[in-house]
């Protein structure tokens, strides 16, 4: 039986095709149920390496059934057929992902910033929470929907922390997603805690959402490990910023694990609450180096929607247990 066979008897009618991987395809379908259209993921099992099926696959599902968050995607229905093919119904980003809104609109006005990012870091707090690292923060994973409100997606690389005897989470020692959203600490094979290099991505995105232009030049990653250690970050001078909009940036982009912000910690900042009127300053010591890049410039990735399998992702290379 076809797919469209398959979602008909469950109350979807299929449609277009909004990207395709190695593995699997996301479609759109119209729910009768609902009134609505959805994403369907599809997975055939068949066609999956047996990493994926035994560590990615059951982690993303888990991760779907257990977070429950405004600014994170809603799924509706997961079920697998005989044939081997798993199904995942998820609500829709009718307005694409974050990078696209970007490359069209350009950079965000403070305000309007100040709000997305509120989403986004409120969705973090959920999954961190609840012991879980999303571990491929990047533009591409935010959904929009049709009022603009965050959505955050792909859950193929997260991963529930464990602790050890003494409550200490264990350190991660894979690297995954991409180089130019990842923690230098993740692009060195540093064991590190996922939670706090989740928040050296979140200082990508911001950037990227006040500049629509990368803080990083990812085309040569030793020397951009190199900048980022020495907690170089550009703030070109073409846009103003806030004090508090850049303070927060730099401490997201805080190239010494130990004084990242927490989650609560990036919440709390005085950037996320009532906004005030502020004097343009001098750019810092810190602030050197024009080293950002251009969105335009990125290599193309696949669309948000088509991510199907984990191994698709720029720049993942194990360097242990994940």
């Amino acid at each position: 039986m076809d797919d469209a066979a398959v979602l008909e008897r469950k109350g979807y009618s299929l449609s277009a095709t909004l990207g395709e991987g190695s593995y699997g395809k996301v479609k759109s379908a119209y729910c009768n149920k609902l009134k609505c259209n959805v994403a369907v993921k599809i997975i055939d099992k068949r066609k999956t390496p047996r990493d994926f099926l035994e560590r990615f696959l059951p982690r993303e599902i888990a991760a779907l059934k257990r977070l429950h968050h405004p600014s994170i995607i809603k799924t509706y229905e997961i079920f697998e057929t005989s044939n081997g093919k798993v199904y995942i119904i998820m609500e829709l980003g009718v307005k694409g992902d974050l990078l696209d809104y970007i490359k069209i609109t350009g950079a965000m006005k403070e305000d309007f910033a100040r709000l997305k990012f509120q989403q986004l870091a409120s969705a973090i707090k959920h999954c961190h929470d609840s012991d879980l690292a999303h571990r491929d923060l990047k533009c591409e994973n935010i959904l929009l929907d049709k009022d603009l409100n965050v959505k955050l997606s792909d859950f193929g690389f997260s991963k529930p922390l464990s602790r050890d005897e003494n409550g200490r989470t264990i350190l991660s020692k894979t690297f995954c997603g991409s180089a130019a959203y990842a923690a230098p600490e993740v692009l060195q094979g540093i064991p590190c805690d996922p939670k706090i290099s989740d928040i050296w991505s979140l200082g990508v995105i911001l950037y990227t959402m006040v500049y629509a232009l990368m803080p990083f030049d990812d085309s040569n990653v030793r020397k951009m490990i190199y900048i980022q250690k020495q907690h170089r970050i550009p703030f070109p001078k073409s846009k103003y910023l806030t004090t508090e909009c850049k303070d927060l940036i730099y401490h997201l982009l805080q190239p010494d694990v130990s004084q990242r912000l927490c989650i609560d910690e990036v919440l709390k900042h005085s950037w996320l609450q009532t906004p005030k009127s502020q004097i343009p300053t001098s750019p810092s010591a810190a602030e050197t180096g024009e080293c950002s890049q251009n969105l335009h410039d990125k290599k193309p990735e696949h669309k948000q929607e088509a991510k199907t399998h984990p191994a698709e992702h720029e720049g993942q290379k194990e360097n242990g247990s994940s």
